[in-house]
């Protein structure tokens, strides 16, 4: 439990950064700018989303696999 609360930490840090650099990027007067804004922009959005993936795809994989058995009655191991 306490490694969940690290990760969510982290993760929260994360987010707060990338928007903190999505603000100053924003502000900033150079020639590259614009193209800093929007990997930062496009960063803030896809980051979030493959951590939810990535977790989604962790809790179905350890469920199906802690007890060595299929998830599903209809699914059959091969020998």
């Amino acid at each position: 439990m306490k490694l969940k609360r690290i990760l969510a930490l982290a993760g929260a840090l994360l987010l707060f950064a990338m928007y903190a650099c999505t603000l100053i990027f924003a502000f900033m007067d150079s020639p590259k700018a614009p193209g800093l804004l929007k990997a930062s922009i496009v960063c803030t959005v896809i980051v979030p989303i493959l951590l939810y993936g990535y977790a989604l795809v962790y809790r179905v994989t350890r469920h199906s696999s802690e007890n060595g058995t299929p998830k599903n009655d209809t699914e059959k191991q091969s020998i």
